[in-house]
C-alpha cells in the first residue's frame, strides 16, 4: 500500500532550496564589499552552489533507494544546518565559498528526495497534477526569499542573511523529524552502472535535462545578475528584494495557467511549446529594455514560462524509470544541475542578463521543436 506524504510538507521541501538561493541574492553586493572581491567573483558563488547541488542530488538520490527516504532526508538537512552555521561564522571568502558548497550539497536532499517520494505515492496524470500544485509552491518561494533577503541585507548585510538561513535549517530539521513518513515500500537492488548507461543513451532524458537546465538558468540568471543591474540603475538591495514580488506573481500566473490547462486536458507537449514561446518573448523584451527598470515586465513573462514548463518536464522525465526512482532521479538531477552550474558560470562571466536569456530561449525552442510528442 502506498504511503502518501503530506502535500504541505512536500511543497515546503521543494520550496526551501529556492528560498535558500533567492534569500542570498540581495546579499551579493554586501559580500563583494565585505570580502573585497569583484562582482563577478561574488556572482560565481551561484555557479558553485549549483555544481555542489548537483553532486548532492546524485548522492541523496542513490541513498534514498539504499537507506530509505526519511533517513536520507534527515541526514541531508543535518549537513545543511552544519554548513549554514559555518557560513554564518565565515571570515574569509574562501571559507564562505566552501560553506556555500556544503550547504548546497546538503539542501539538495530537499529536491531529489521530495520528488522521489512524490513518484512513490502518485502515478501518471495524478503525478502531473501534483507537480502542478508543487509548482504553485515553488512560485511563492522566490517572493519569500527575495523579500526576506532584501530586508535582511538592508538591515545588516550578509551576516543577517546567514543567521536567518541557520535558523530556518534548525526549524526544518525539527519539522521533518516529527512529520516526515517513509514512502519506500520495497528496496530494489542498485544497478547504477546499467542504469547510467541506459539513461545516457536515452534521448528523452537528455532533452528533459537540457530543458530543466535552460529554464533554471533563465530564472536564476536574474537572481545572479539582477542585483548588480539594480545597483547600476540606482536602486538598493532592499528594492531589488521587492522585485521578487513581481516575479513571484509571474510564476504564480504561469503555474496557475498550467494547472488550469492540465485540468482541461491540454497535452503536456503543447504546454511546453507555449512555455517556449513565452520565454522567447520575455527574453527579447528584457534585452530591449535592460537600461530601464521596466525590464521587470518582460522578466515576469520569463518567469511565467518557467512556471508552465518545469512541472511538465519533471513529471514526464522519469516515467520509464519507476523501479529505481531514487537513483534515476539522482542521475537525472546530476545531469541538469551540472548543466545549470556550468550555464550560470558562463552567465556570471557574461554579466549581461539580456544575452543570457536570449541564449536560453534559442536553446529551449530548438529542443522543444525537436522533442518527440
Amino acid at each position: 500500500m502506498k504511503v502518501q506524504p503530506s502535500l504541505g510538507l512536500m511543497v515546503l521541501m521543494l520550496m526551501f532550496p529556492q528560498i535558500v538561493e533567492t534569500i542570498y541574492s540581495p546579499a551579493l553586493g554586501s559580500i563583494a564589499q565585505s570580502f573585497a572581491v569583484s562582482e563577478t567573483q561574488a556572482a560565481q558563488t551561484l555557479s558553485i552552489y549549483f555544481s555542489a547541488f548537483a553532486i548532492g542530488v546524485a548522492v541523496w538520490g542513490v541513498l534514498a533507494d539504499k537507506l530509505g527516504r526519511r533517513p536520507t532526508m534527515l541526514l541531508g538537512l543535518f549537513i545543511y544546518g552544519c554548513a549554514a552555521f559555518v557560513a554564518m561564522q565565515a571570515e574569509s571568502f574562501t571559507v564562505l565559498m566552501m560553506a556555500r558548497a556544503l550547504s548546497a550539497f546538503g539542501i539538495a536532499v530537499g529536491s531529489v528526495v521530495t520528488q522521489t517520494m512524490l513518484r512513490d505515492a502518485f502515478d501518471g496524470a495524478a503525478l502531473g497534477k501534483v507537480f502542478s500544485v508543487m509548482g504553485l509552491g515553488i512560485a511563492i518561494s522566490p517572493v519569500i526569499g527575495m523579500f526576506l533577503g532584501g530586508q535582511l541585507s538592508q538591515a545588516g548585510g550578509h551576516p543577517y542573511v546567514f543567521f536567518a538561513l541557520f535558523a530556518m535549517a534548525l526549524g526544518l530539521f525539527g519539522y521533518n523529524w516529527f512529520r516526515l513518513p517513509e514512502t519506500q515500500t520495497a528496496k530494489q537492488p542498485l544497478k547504477l552502472g546499467s542504469l547510467s548507461v541506459r539513461m545516457l543513451k536515452d534521448r528523452h532524458i537528455w532533452q528533459s535535462a537540457l530543458l530543466v537546465a535552460l529554464y533554471n538558468i533563465a530564472l536564476f540568471s536574474y537572481y545572479q545578475l539582477g542585483g548588480f543591474q539594480f545597483a547600476a540603475l540606482g536602486f538598493t538591495p532592499e528594492q531589488f528584494g521587492y522585485s521578487g514580488i513581481i516575479l513571484g506573481l509571474g510564476s504564480l500566473l504561469g503555474s496557475y495557467l498550467n494547472k488550469c490547462l492540465l485540468a482541461r486536458n491540454v497535452s503536456q507537449p503543447r504546454l511546453l511549446q507555449a512555455a517556449a514561446l513565452l520565454l522567447t518573448l520575455g527574453a527579447v523584451g528584457v534585452d530591449a529594455m535592460l537600461d530601464s527598470i521596466w525590464f521587470l515586465a518582460p522578466m515576469m513573462i520569463v518567469v511565467m514560462a518557467f512556471g508552465v514548463a518545469i512541472p511538465n518536464v519533471l513529471s514526464m522525465a522519469l516515467s520509464h524509470y519507476k523501479q529505481q526512482a531514487g537513483s534515476a532521479g539522482a542521475l537525472f538531477g546530476l545531469m541538469y544541475y551540472l548543466l545549470i552550474g556550468s550555464g550560470l558560470g558562463l552567465a556570471g562571466a557574461t554579466q549581461n542578463l539580456g544575452t543570457v536569456l536570449i541564449a536560453c530561449s534559442v536553446g529551449v525552442v530548438a529542443i522543444t521543436l525537436s522533442r518527440r510528442v
